[in-house]
């Protein structure tokens, strides 16, 4: 069992940035890789960053550049550091983990499971223009 905890959220004006963090917690004996994703209302949710056991790393289309996904073993936390933020990016985030070596696709250039086992309640980001 996993448990993830994420924080770090705010309000912050267009041009902004936020670190967002999550907290793993559980059973990490195992290799994980994890993911940002993101949901505005009345949209579907997307993936927003991912990394793999390796720490490869992958992005959506739309945030590469301004946003980075890292992975701290020693502290067993998740970030996200988003800067130049827009108002586009406002949204609930989550952080999601899943055992590595599942099935993935690749979609609008980010490298998503197709199941994700494990998932925290989210933080709210809002950006302001």
């Amino acid at each position: 069992q996993v448990r993830l905890l994420e924080s770090g959220g705010g309000s912050v004006q267009s041009g902004g940035s936020l670190r967002l963090s999550c907290a793993v917690s559980g059973d990490t004996s195992s290799t994980y890789c994890m993911a940002w994703f993101r949901q505005a209302p009345g949209k579907e949710r997307e993936g927003v960053a991912g990394i793999e056991s390796d720490l490869s790393t992958s992005y959506r289309d739309s945030v590469k550049g301004r946003f980075t996904i890292s992975l701290d073993a020693a502290k067993s936390t998740l970030y996200l550091q988003m800067n130049s933020l827009k108002p586009e990016d406002t949204a609930m985030y989550y952080c999601a983990a899943t055992l590595c070596g599942g099935g993935w696709y690749l979609r609008a250039g980010i490298v998503l499971y197709y199941e994700y086992k494990y998932w925290g309640r989210g933080t709210q980001v809002t950006v302001s223009s």
